[in-house]
């Protein structure tokens, strides 16, 4: 099954040398191309796309509102956020619209690939325990009063759910959790997708950035007390 792929950035020579790259690989195509969030909104509706390589800081409109536009559509592709190596708010702010993760600009193209095929499996997070240093950093952003509106949704959660939702949102894998746990590895991915399913989140980076917003998690990623 090929990977139809977009890039999305106002850089002419970024978007080339991921072309190439992408080009090499007999699972991947780039089927679409785009300078700007607006025009990258105005070509999906037009073409199949599985996931988009989505720059933040772009004329127009920018990648993080793009994202959220795009997230918002019924059976949307899976959003990649580009960001600089310094991780902006712009990152923090994609991932809260609903990007699966992110990639640093300069990120070496065995990682970059590796990254499109995860994400396009579902398994959504990107160097996680990345992630989880962006939160951190951004964490003071948050509302203070956020530990309120999803209560009754986490309150569905089992006891071990629960637990397996906290080691999610301090970066571990499911291999991390599964040996913390003395879990099988696949009964860790049953758990997970149970937590997506209850939660109504679309992946694991998802579930790090509720796990901030409820209070869950603190900054320094360990569980609050």
């Amino acid at each position: 099954m090929t990977i139809r792929v977009m890039l999305v950035d106002d850089q002419a020579l970024l978007r080339t040398g991921f072309r190439m790259v992408l080009a090499a690989q007999p699972d991947m195509e780039v089927v679409a191309e785009a300078g700007d969030g607006a025009e990258a909104i105005e070509t999906l509706r037009a073409t199949a796309v599985d996931v988009v390589l989505m720059d933040v800081r772009m004329p127009r409109l920018d990648g993080v509102e793009a994202t959220g536009r795009i997230c918002a559509q019924p059976d949307p592709p899976k959003v990649l956020i580009l960001t600089t190596f310094d991780l902006d708010e712009y990152a923090f702010s994609g991932l809260k619209a609903g990007a699966s993760g992110f990639l640093l600009k300069d990120v070496p193209p065995a990682e970059l690939l590796g990254a499109i095929r995860s994400v396009h499996s579902g398994d959504a997070v990107v160097a996680p325990s990345t992630t989880r240093r962006l939160l951190d950093r951004f964490s003071p952003m948050l509302p203070s009063h956020g530990k309120e509106p999803r209560q009754k949704e986490l309150e569905r959660l089992t006891d071990r759910e629960r637990e397996v939702m906290l080691l999610v949102a301090q970066g571990l894998s499911n291999g991390e959790i599964a040996a913390r746990l003395v879990l099988s590895e696949a009964t860790v991915k049953t758990h997970v997708g149970r937590i997506l399913t209850k939660l109504g989140l679309r992946d694991r980076v998802q579930v790090v950035v509720l796990a901030y917003e409820s209070g869950l998690v603190r900054a320094g990623g360990g569980a609050a007390s």
